[in-house]
Protein backbone atom coordinates (compact mmCIF):
# COMPACT_ATOMS: atom_id res chain seq x y z
CA UNK A 1 0.00 0.00 0.00
CA UNK A 2 2.81 2.33 0.99
CA UNK A 3 4.75 1.65 -2.21
CA UNK A 4 1.63 2.23 -4.33
CA UNK A 5 1.13 5.63 -2.68
CA UNK A 6 4.70 6.59 -3.51
CA UNK A 7 4.14 5.64 -7.15
CA UNK A 8 0.95 7.71 -7.33
CA UNK A 9 2.60 10.71 -5.70
CA UNK A 10 5.57 10.41 -8.04
CA UNK A 11 3.30 10.41 -11.07
CA UNK A 12 1.42 13.43 -9.80
CA UNK A 13 4.66 15.29 -9.15
CA UNK A 14 6.16 14.47 -12.56
CA UNK A 15 6.09 17.38 -15.03
CA UNK A 16 3.66 17.09 -17.89
CA UNK A 17 5.38 16.52 -21.23
CA UNK A 18 3.74 18.66 -23.88
CA UNK A 19 3.70 17.43 -27.46
CA UNK A 20 5.71 19.29 -30.02
CA UNK A 21 3.85 21.48 -32.49
CA UNK A 22 4.69 22.72 -35.98
CA UNK A 23 3.86 26.40 -36.55
CA UNK A 24 3.62 27.78 -40.08
CA UNK A 25 4.53 31.35 -41.07
CA UNK A 26 3.94 32.34 -44.67
CA UNK A 27 1.74 33.91 -47.30
CA UNK A 28 -1.34 32.90 -49.33
CA UNK A 29 0.39 29.90 -50.90
CA UNK A 30 0.59 28.43 -47.39
CA UNK A 31 -2.53 29.94 -45.81
CA UNK A 32 -6.03 28.49 -45.54
CA UNK A 33 -7.99 29.48 -48.65
CA UNK A 34 -5.18 31.93 -49.27
CA UNK A 35 -5.94 32.75 -52.87
CA UNK A 36 -9.74 32.70 -52.58
CA UNK A 37 -12.10 31.22 -55.21
CA UNK A 38 -11.62 27.63 -54.09
CA UNK A 39 -7.85 27.78 -53.79
CA UNK A 40 -5.99 26.58 -50.73
CA UNK A 41 -2.54 26.82 -49.21
CA UNK A 42 -0.21 23.86 -48.76
CA UNK A 43 0.05 24.45 -45.01
CA UNK A 44 -3.47 23.04 -44.71
CA UNK A 45 -2.28 19.64 -45.96
CA UNK A 46 1.00 19.17 -44.12
CA UNK A 47 -0.56 17.78 -40.93
CA UNK A 48 -1.74 14.57 -42.58
CA UNK A 49 1.89 13.59 -43.14
CA UNK A 50 3.18 14.24 -39.62
CA UNK A 51 2.72 12.65 -36.20
CA UNK A 52 2.55 16.02 -34.42
CA UNK A 53 0.00 18.83 -34.83
CA UNK A 54 0.34 21.71 -37.26
CA UNK A 55 -0.84 25.27 -36.56
CA UNK A 56 -1.10 27.30 -39.75
CA UNK A 57 -0.37 30.97 -39.02
CA UNK A 58 0.16 31.92 -42.67
CA UNK A 59 -1.74 34.99 -43.88
CA UNK A 60 -2.50 35.92 -47.47
CA UNK A 61 -0.68 38.89 -48.94
CA UNK A 62 2.13 38.94 -46.43
CA UNK A 63 5.85 39.29 -47.00
CA UNK A 64 8.79 38.82 -44.66
CA UNK A 65 8.58 42.54 -43.92
CA UNK A 66 4.82 42.91 -43.38
CA UNK A 67 4.62 39.70 -41.34
CA UNK A 68 7.32 41.21 -39.13
CA UNK A 69 5.89 44.72 -38.90
CA UNK A 70 2.38 43.45 -38.10
CA UNK A 71 3.78 41.57 -35.11
CA UNK A 72 2.90 38.14 -36.50
CA UNK A 73 6.38 36.73 -35.95
CA UNK A 74 6.24 38.15 -32.43
CA UNK A 75 3.00 36.27 -31.78
CA UNK A 76 4.61 32.98 -32.80
CA UNK A 77 7.76 33.75 -30.81
CA UNK A 78 5.63 34.38 -27.72
CA UNK A 79 3.66 31.18 -28.30
CA UNK A 80 6.30 28.55 -29.05
CA UNK A 81 7.76 26.32 -26.38
CA UNK A 82 11.05 24.48 -26.31
CA UNK A 83 11.20 21.89 -29.10
CA UNK A 84 8.44 23.31 -31.29
CA UNK A 85 9.08 23.68 -35.01
CA UNK A 86 8.43 26.81 -37.07
CA UNK A 87 8.37 26.62 -40.86
CA UNK A 88 9.01 30.03 -42.44
CA UNK A 89 8.31 30.58 -46.14
CA UNK A 90 8.00 33.92 -47.92
CA UNK A 91 8.96 35.46 -51.24
CA UNK A 92 5.88 35.87 -53.42
CA UNK A 93 5.04 39.31 -52.02
CA UNK A 94 8.53 40.64 -51.22
CA UNK A 95 9.33 42.18 -54.60
CA UNK A 96 9.72 45.88 -55.30
CA UNK A 97 6.71 48.19 -55.68
CA UNK A 98 6.16 51.84 -56.48
CA UNK A 99 4.61 53.35 -54.47
CA UNK A 100 5.45 51.24 -51.45
CA UNK A 101 2.81 48.60 -50.74
CA UNK A 102 3.92 47.81 -47.20
CA UNK A 103 5.40 44.50 -48.33
CA UNK A 104 8.46 45.17 -50.46
CA UNK A 105 11.95 44.66 -49.06
CA UNK A 106 15.32 46.16 -49.92
CA UNK A 107 17.02 44.49 -52.89
CA UNK A 108 20.00 42.32 -51.96
CA UNK A 109 20.94 39.74 -49.37
CA UNK A 110 23.04 41.83 -47.00
CA UNK A 111 21.81 41.87 -43.43
CA UNK A 112 22.72 45.55 -43.09
CA UNK A 113 21.51 46.59 -46.53
CA UNK A 114 18.62 49.06 -46.45
CA UNK A 115 16.56 51.09 -48.88
CA UNK A 116 14.32 54.11 -48.59
CA UNK A 117 10.94 53.65 -50.25
CA UNK A 118 8.10 56.10 -50.77
CA UNK A 119 4.50 55.47 -49.72
CA UNK A 120 1.54 56.72 -51.76
CA UNK A 121 1.22 59.72 -49.43
CA UNK A 122 4.87 60.67 -49.95
CA UNK A 123 6.12 59.32 -46.63
CA UNK A 124 9.69 57.99 -46.75
CA UNK A 125 10.13 54.55 -45.17
CA UNK A 126 13.35 52.67 -44.40
CA UNK A 127 13.14 48.98 -45.26
CA UNK A 128 15.53 46.07 -44.86
CA UNK A 129 16.33 42.99 -46.91
CA UNK A 130 14.55 39.64 -46.97
CA UNK A 131 17.38 37.93 -45.02
CA UNK A 132 17.24 40.67 -42.37
CA UNK A 133 13.61 39.97 -41.52
CA UNK A 134 13.98 36.18 -41.72
CA UNK A 135 17.21 36.06 -39.72
CA UNK A 136 15.77 38.22 -36.94
CA UNK A 137 12.75 35.92 -36.64
CA UNK A 138 14.93 32.80 -36.65
CA UNK A 139 17.26 34.20 -34.00
CA UNK A 140 14.37 35.07 -31.69
CA UNK A 141 12.72 31.67 -32.19
CA UNK A 142 15.96 29.84 -31.43
CA UNK A 143 16.28 31.87 -28.24
CA UNK A 144 12.94 30.39 -27.14
CA UNK A 145 14.18 26.87 -27.86
CA UNK A 146 12.14 26.48 -31.02
CA UNK A 147 13.49 24.79 -34.16
CA UNK A 148 13.05 27.06 -37.18
CA UNK A 149 13.06 25.70 -40.74
CA UNK A 150 13.52 28.21 -43.56
CA UNK A 151 11.76 27.09 -46.72
CA UNK A 152 11.99 28.70 -50.15
CA UNK A 153 8.85 29.96 -51.87
CA UNK A 154 6.77 27.75 -54.13
CA UNK A 155 6.98 27.93 -57.94
CA UNK A 156 4.31 29.63 -59.98
CA UNK A 157 2.82 27.99 -63.06
CA UNK A 158 5.53 29.42 -65.29
CA UNK A 159 7.25 27.15 -67.81
CA UNK A 160 10.08 27.35 -70.28
CA UNK A 161 11.25 24.55 -72.54
CA UNK A 162 8.84 22.08 -70.94
CA UNK A 163 10.01 22.72 -67.36
CA UNK A 164 9.22 25.05 -64.48
CA UNK A 165 11.39 28.16 -64.76
CA UNK A 166 14.31 28.74 -62.41
CA UNK A 167 13.46 30.23 -59.05
CA UNK A 168 13.49 33.98 -58.33
CA UNK A 169 16.08 35.66 -56.12
CA UNK A 170 14.14 34.99 -52.94
CA UNK A 171 14.90 31.28 -53.25
CA UNK A 172 18.59 32.04 -52.85
CA UNK A 173 17.88 34.61 -50.17
CA UNK A 174 16.03 32.00 -48.11
CA UNK A 175 18.99 29.65 -48.33
CA UNK A 176 21.33 32.46 -47.31
CA UNK A 177 19.23 33.35 -44.26
CA UNK A 178 19.14 29.70 -43.17
CA UNK A 179 22.88 29.29 -43.62
CA UNK A 180 23.72 32.42 -41.63
CA UNK A 181 21.55 31.36 -38.71
CA UNK A 182 22.53 27.69 -38.75
CA UNK A 183 19.06 26.28 -39.30
CA UNK A 184 17.63 23.83 -41.82
CA UNK A 185 16.87 25.04 -45.32
CA UNK A 186 14.29 23.21 -47.44
CA UNK A 187 14.51 23.88 -51.15
CA UNK A 188 10.75 23.81 -51.47
CA UNK A 189 10.88 25.55 -54.82
CA UNK A 190 13.13 22.83 -56.18
CA UNK A 191 11.10 19.94 -54.79
CA UNK A 192 7.80 21.36 -56.05
CA UNK A 193 9.34 22.06 -59.45
CA UNK A 194 10.52 18.46 -59.53
CA UNK A 195 6.99 17.24 -58.79
CA UNK A 196 5.40 19.55 -61.36
CA UNK A 197 7.93 18.63 -64.03
CA UNK A 198 7.20 14.94 -63.54
CA UNK A 199 3.45 15.54 -63.72
CA UNK A 200 3.86 17.69 -66.84
CA UNK A 201 2.58 21.11 -67.78
CA UNK A 202 -0.95 20.04 -68.73
CA UNK A 203 -1.67 18.30 -65.43
CA UNK A 204 0.09 20.97 -63.37
CA UNK A 205 -1.92 23.74 -65.02
CA UNK A 206 -5.12 22.21 -63.63
CA UNK A 207 -3.78 23.11 -60.18
CA UNK A 208 -3.86 26.85 -61.07
CA UNK A 209 -7.41 27.72 -62.21
CA UNK A 210 -7.45 31.29 -60.85
CA UNK A 211 -3.97 32.63 -61.61
CA UNK A 212 -0.41 31.35 -61.92
CA UNK A 213 0.35 31.44 -58.18
CA UNK A 214 -2.48 29.87 -56.14
CA UNK A 215 -3.35 26.19 -56.02
CA UNK A 216 -6.45 24.08 -55.95
CA UNK A 217 -6.67 21.75 -52.93
CA UNK A 218 -5.22 18.96 -55.10
CA UNK A 219 -2.33 21.17 -56.11
CA UNK A 220 -1.76 22.31 -52.54
CA UNK A 221 -1.52 18.69 -51.49
CA UNK A 222 1.17 18.03 -54.11
CA UNK A 223 3.06 21.06 -52.78
CA UNK A 224 2.76 19.75 -49.20
CA UNK A 225 4.02 16.34 -50.32
CA UNK A 226 6.98 18.03 -51.98
CA UNK A 227 7.87 19.76 -48.71
CA UNK A 228 7.73 16.42 -46.92
CA UNK A 229 10.02 14.94 -49.56
CA UNK A 230 12.41 17.80 -48.88
CA UNK A 231 12.35 16.92 -45.17
CA UNK A 232 12.98 13.24 -45.86
CA UNK A 233 15.95 14.07 -48.07
CA UNK A 234 17.44 16.40 -45.47
CA UNK A 235 18.77 16.17 -41.94
CA UNK A 236 16.29 18.18 -39.88
CA UNK A 237 14.84 16.39 -36.86
CA UNK A 238 11.31 17.07 -38.14
CA UNK A 239 11.84 14.15 -40.55
CA UNK A 240 11.51 11.86 -37.53
CA UNK A 241 7.92 13.12 -37.16
CA UNK A 242 6.91 12.09 -40.69
CA UNK A 243 4.27 9.34 -40.52
CA UNK A 244 3.74 6.38 -42.84
CA UNK A 245 1.68 8.46 -45.28
CA UNK A 246 4.51 10.98 -45.41
CA UNK A 247 7.09 8.29 -45.94
CA UNK A 248 5.16 7.25 -49.05
CA UNK A 249 5.05 10.66 -50.78
CA UNK A 250 6.23 10.40 -54.40
CA UNK A 251 9.44 11.48 -56.12
CA UNK A 252 13.00 11.34 -54.88
CA UNK A 253 15.72 13.65 -53.69
CA UNK A 254 17.07 16.44 -55.85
Amino acid sequence: MFSQSIVVLSLLAAPLVCAQTVYMAGDSTMARNGGGSGSDGWGQYLGQYLTIPVVNNAVAGRSSRSYTEEGRFTTIINTVKNGDYVVIEFGHNDGTANPDNGRQVAVGDGYDTTATVTAANGTKILVHTFPYYIQNAVTSLKAKGAIPIVSSQTPSNDWSGGAIVAGPRFVGYAQTAASRTGVTYVNHYGYVANSFNKLGQSTTSTFFPVDHTHFTPAGANVVAQSFVRGLLCGTDSLKSKVNSAGQAVPNGCI
